[in-house]
């Protein structure tokens, strides 16, 4: 049987909230506000697992994870991913790659980037050359450039 490859892509957004922490890929960024959210509003994981959810064709987060079931208040993010993870595996899929983007204003992330990368990588069980994890902002414009929110976006290709 010849190998198969599946593309999925994710989006996610939370608003800025006060009293959260900021989480992004696994890492607690210093900063005055979080991100509002049932678990603990991780937008660049929770982008991450709606494409390889997606590339699998296995619905999305909402449907694995409900925001109406309390067992996942405040849950980890990281702690999710790895759930998708097992699914993937379980289902016979082997991941190619993921790219993602986080597009936030504020704060600078690049000091971060590089351990959000291993976070995820590492979550996954796969090479960290295989997650690239950019930064953007939107020049001031729409709601992150305002500062309301942070959003991601992500991509990814599944073997099977």
């Amino acid at each position: 049987m010849p190998m198969e490859y599946r593309i999925g892509t994710g989006y996610d957004v939370h608003r800025f909230a006060e009293n959260r922490r900021l989480i992004l890929g696994g890492v607690e960024v210093p900063y005055k506000l979080g991100l509002l959210g049932h678990s603990d509003a991780d937008v660049l994981v929770h982008a991450v697992m709606d494409a390889l959810l997606g590339a699998a064709a296995l619905g999305d987060i909402g449907r694995h994870f409900p925001d109406s079931d309390e067992k996942y208040k405040g849950a980890s993010s990281m702690k999710l991913l790895e759930n998708v993870s097992d699914l993937l595996e379980n289902k016979g899929y082997s991941i190619g790659n993921i790219d993602a983007t986080i597009i936030a204003q504020e704060p600078k992330l690049s000091p971060f980037i590089d351990e959000m990368k291993i976070n995820i990588a590492e979550t996954l069980k796969i090479s960290h050359n295989k997650v690239n994890i950019k930064a953007t902002t939107t020049e001031r414009l729409g709601f992150t450039g305002r500062k309301e929110g942070i959003a991601s976006e992500a991509v990814c290709i599944l073997n099977k």
